[in-house]
């Protein structure tokens, strides 16, 4: 599968984890040099607190558009180490 936004593959893997209609990407597949830290935090009853990247692509900001969870609940270890999209992030199939 392909994570795109404007035009560009930002991340791309064989290896996605599905939760509640999100892919989940390994953090080694997302091409980091798209990725910025953002200071947005939020909390899921059974996920645990989630951190966001903006992601900037030829001089286009689409803020706290990918999101994971640095240390997911029990019950969400599935997807630690693992990244997922919104806001505008188109995920095909390669």
């Amino acid at each position: 599968m392909k994570a795109i936004w404007n035009d560009k593959v930002i991340a791309e893997s064989n290896d996605i984890v599905n939760i509640e209609g999100n892919s989940y990407f390994p953090v080694e597949s997302v091409k980091k040099e798209y990725f910025k830290n953002s200071e947005t935090h939020t909390v899921c009853h059974w996920k645990g607190t989630a951190s966001y990247y903006n992601i900037e692509v030829d001089g286009k900001a689409n803020n706290d558009a990918a999101w994971y969870y640095p240390e997911p609940s029990k019950l969400a270890s599935g997807i630690k180490g693992r990244v997922a999209f919104w806001k505008g992030v188109q995920i095909s199939l390669p």
